[in-house]
């Protein structure tokens, strides 16, 4: 049974805890906001740009002269997993639903026989994923040095990946990271980006309302890369936004636990140094009754 001593030394170790997880709680609600308004700003944008694009492939179809990045390569042997997480630790499960989902994505594609290689952003993922695929890592994208991400980060993620695709490294690529949802939801989703898939429907922008110059194909070789870099933007802006909200909400909880621990240790503290008070008592009364 630990002492008096032992027992206050380590109410007061955690006290320091829970004001640090306080702090880290209140500072991430601060950056939530931010993160929050920049993603759903960026929707928007983006759902318009699919609704775009959507219309115009409708139109061109697989027909001769479609963009690559379009009807693909013909075949999809090899796949490129890009798994986007978080620079840093301390938010829940965040990071690690990401990289479960882009495991069993991978899982399945070698019991298929396909290539996988993988690219990751964030070093927390990558730290996950070497442990099971490391001979499949081809590449890694470090943002620890940027306060705020911006359109141009994902650009250059963008340019890396069509390089490779022209290069002929891979036939099929898809994107992981955590859709925002709210702050205790976050989405783990996976999306494809080559060749470009779109799930307009309905919804879609309707092409032949529109006169297109010089010509669908054309407007679509030149809107396809900069679709890429949107939609690679628009999932670094969620998973900053589901980051933010993971570790808002894992930092409560820590500190609620840090709360309810100084509690049973006061009360452990309290009983030992009655028990210790008591036996004083007893020792002196039963000293003074023997004199």
């Amino acid at each position: 049974m630990p002492n008096l001593k032992d027992l206050k030394n380590r109410i007061a170790s955690v006290k320091s805890t829970r004001k640090i997880t306080k702090a880290m709680q209140m500072v991430a609600a601060a950056k939530l906001r931010r993160a929050q308004e920049s993603a759903e700003m960026a929707r928007p944008y983006a759902d318009k740009m699919e609704a775009v694009m959507s219309g115009l492939a409708s139109a061109v179809g697989n027909a001769e002269g479609a963009p690559r990045l379009l009807a693909g390569t013909g075949k999809d042997d090899v796949h490129l997993l890009i798994v986007m997480t978080a620079e840093r630790g301390l938010c829940g499960g965040f990071n690690s639903t990401i990289v479960r989902k882009a495991r069993s994505h991978a899982a399945k594609l070698l019991s298929e026989g396909k290539t996988v290689k993988i690219l990751t952003v964030g070093k927390k993922g990558r730290e996950q994923i070497k442990r099971d695929y490391a001979d499949k890592m081809i590449g890694h994208v470090d943002l620890s040095g940027v306060k705020r991400v911006g359109y141009a980060d994902a650009a250059d993620i963008a340019s890396d990946v069509l390089e490779r695709f022209e290069a002929g490294e891979f036939d099929v690529a898809t994107i992981f990271y955590n859709r925002f949802e709210s702050v205790i939801s976050q989405v783990p989703t996976a999306t494809q980006i080559i060749p470009a898939v779109f799930e307009g429907g309905d919804d879609a922008e309707p092409a032949t309302l529109y006169d297109y110059e010089p010509s669908e194909e054309a407007v679509l070789e030149d809107l396809l890369p900069r679709g890429i870099a949107t939609q690679i933007f628009t999932a670094l802006l969620e998973n900053g936004a589901s980051e933010q909200g993971a570790r808002m909400s894992a930092m409560d909880n820590a500190t609620r636990n840090a709360g309810e621990m100084i509690d049973r240790l006061t009360i452990e503290y309290n009983r030992s140094r009655q028990a210790v008070i008591t036996s004083e008592l007893i020792e002196i009364i039963s000293g003074a009754e023997a004199l």
